[in-house]
């Protein structure tokens, strides 16, 4: 606030997280400051703020690959687990239509404080424990996800048949866990998405001076490989915004001061009130999304105010470290290998030799790939009313011993439901109920259909 009352600045950089966010974009469109983040990155900001830029991969990009890893797979239902906050909660809604869109469901989710005790942390997941479903989705940032991964470790739930498969919230940033050797082990056999940062010569050297620079300055830390993928944004963000600033200027940044509606604004009261409006935020804003060129990160490029999204990566934490295990871009979807000319084509066809992931080990050290269900401890049965009748038993034919009570139910009807069951991605319990239909007071079909509606 203080910096557009009485500094009256042209532009602002580096609201860090989703929540933040929102509040500085309510007073960049009051002041016509252009407010930039390479951090915040809920697809809930974008679309109602004129002057909000974002330099960083809108979370909404990953959801069409999480898609395609589970259409992939056959895995029929899928949990997410998430951050109770705006950068977790803004992407789960269009996971949901995704997933949706594959005919997959979202039976159950769990969503977590970063205030939470890991005694909650180890409730939620034996909730979950409890269901058929084994394939989750995390989306959190490393300190919650560390904790989640760790407690799930201890309930057993990074065994033989799960599926976890981790955001590149957790995965952008997956260099933060290197001194916790113990909380990698338990994320053993995930997959991983990442944005794709490709290895170039500029960025190489970069990596050099930064790793010198960062060990002269903290000469007691451990130094990371390399900068993340926020680091290399902020860069190419600070280049880009400065470019701006040379063609937009005008020699005039004083600010007007006049009365503006905030009716519409979080952003009110007295501490606005004298907060005037930039003269340059629109040219700015205009110049700076119109910047193209080849940064640390990648194609730095904007559309509709966002940096335009490309690859993600996706990697599978095994032992101590990650492998490579393919790519996903919407115009290729899932490959083992990215080329200039895949991408280039924007068709499928160009991939083709490629199309699909790399061998994953699973956890518990397994190469199969887990059916993503189990049959629960506390499963509810399905009761499917039988007719009994004469008459077509190649059909459908009821018999019930009368020496055990034990009824056997065969025929064709009966075959054909037993195949459906064997290609189902979870399992179904179930009981079949013998329904006389003999013509007799409350034993007709209407009367089997009406004990459907009562349950």
């Amino acid at each position: 606030i203080e910096l557009l009352r009485k500094v009256e600045v042209e532009a602002t950089l580096g609201p860090v997280t989703s929540g933040d966010a929102e509040f500085v974009a309510d007073l960049g469109d009051m002041a016509h400051v252009p407010v930039i983040s390479f951090t915040a990155t809920s697809p809930s900001l974008s679309p109602k703020h004129r002057y909000f830029i974002r330099t960083a991969q809108n979370d909404l990009y990953q959801v069409g690959a999480i898609a395609d890893i589970v259409k992939a797979y056959g895995w029929g239902e899928v949990v997410p687990i998430y951050e109770d906050s705006e950068f977790g909660k803004g992407v789960i809604p269009n996971l949901t239509d995704a997933l949706q869109m594959v005919d997959v469901r979202v039976p159950a989710r769990a969503v977590l404080s970063n205030n939470s005790v890991d005694e909650h942390i180890r409730g939620e997941l034996e909730r979950l424990m409890l269901m058929q479903t084994r394939v989750f989705v995390v989306h959190m940032p490393p300190d919650l996800g560390g904790r989640l991964f760790t407690c799930a470790r201890e309930l057993g739930m990074l065994s033989e048949g799960y599926v976890w498969i981790v955001t590149n919230g957790m995965g952008n940033l997956l260099d933060e866990l290197s001194h916790r050797p113990e909380v990698l082990a338990s994320m053993e056999g995930a997959l991983v998405l990442k944005t794709y940062v490709p290895e170039t010569p500029k960025l190489k050297n970069f990596t050099v001076k930064w790793r010198s620079k960062f060990q002269s300055r903290y000469p007691k830390d451990d130094i990371p490989p390399h900068p993340d993928v926020f680091g290399l944004w902020a860069y190419d963000t600070i280049s880009a915004l400065a470019s701006a600033l040379e063609r937009s200027y005008s020699g005039n940044t004083r600010y007007h001061h006049h009365h503006h509606g905030r009716r519409n604004s979080s952003a009110s009261g007295e501490p606005f009130a004298n907060m005037g409006v930039s003269p340059s935020g629109s040219s700015i804003s205009i110049e700076l999304g119109r910047s193209r060129f080849r940064g640390l990160s990648g194609d730095f490029v904007l559309e509709k105010r966002q940096l335009v999204s490309q690859v993600m990566e996706i990697t599978n934490l095994v032992g101590k470290g990650e492998k490579h295990v393919g790519f996903w871009t919407s115009k290729t979807g899932l490959v083992k290998k990215i080329s200039k000319e895949c991408l280039e084509s924007g068709s499928k066809g160009k991939c083709s030799a490629n199309v699909g992931l790399r061998t994953v080990v699973w956890p518990g050290d397994r190469p199969a790939v887990p059916k993503g269900w189990v049959i629960p401890a506390n499963g509810t049965r399905l009761r499917i009313a039988v007719p009994v009748k004469s008459g077509f038993q190649a059909l459908l034919k009821v018999e019930t011993d009368t020496g055990n009570q034990e009824i056997a139910v065969e025929g064709y009807c009966i075959e054909v439901f037993k195949k459906v069951l064997e290609i189902m991605p979870y399992y179904l319990h179930h009981d079949f109920i013998p329904f006389p239909i003999d013509g007799k007071p409350n034993s007709t079909y209407d009367d089997l259909v009406k004990g459907v509606y009562l349950q």
